[in-house]
């Protein structure tokens, strides 16, 4: 098999015909080349975050934050695409700089939700522009209707995982 065509894994592991990763090739895998794509653009922003003091965890909780304040640890874990005990290593961190505050949710008082502060909000505010500039090199060349589609696809792909449970 041509290992430069795309070709689609088949059905699941245990059923017939399925595609080996070497059948499929490296540049035809998905999730290989989602994690190169994330790897590559966590390390455009790498200096400019330790310029401001942040990680990339850091830095992904003031993100989401920056547009869905107010959520519990948990969620924040989520949206972050961070580890739990890591993102809570890192916003321990963002709490003692002043850049996030935490407070109980008023339902439940086991809950602690997480909340951008003015200063995390400036920190954010000076990040932003590296980050933009970054998602503007990865789409250059690609037109409006291509990267509309492109994100369309991978909301469809997180809808599959959310809804497969994996």
């Amino acid at each position: 098999m041509n290992r430069t065509s795309p070709v689609a894994p088949g059905p699941p592991a245990d059923g017939p015909g399925v595609a080996g990763l070497g059948e499929i090739g490296l540049e035809n895998f998905a999730p290989y080349l989602m994690n190169r794509i994330m790897g590559r653009y966590n390390a455009s922003l790498r200096a400019e975050m330790a310029r401001l003091g942040l990680t990339t965890p850091k830095m992904r909780a003031l993100a989401v934050l920056s547009v869905m304040d107010g959520l519990p640890i948990s969620r924040l874990a989520v949206y972050s695409v961070v580890e739990q005990s890591t993102l809570s290593r890192a916003l321990d961190g963002l709490e003692a700089e002043g850049l996030v505050r935490r407070d109980a949710d008023p339902d439940d008082s086991r809950v602690a939700r997480m909340h951008l502060t003015d200063a995390g909000r400036a920190a954010f505010d000076r990040m932003w522009p590296h980050m933009a500039a970054a998602y503007g090199r990865m789409f250059a060349g690609i037109d409006a209707a291509e990267q509309r589609a492109f994100v369309a696809t991978l909301q469809k792909m997180l809808a599959n995982i959310r809804r497969h449970g994996f």
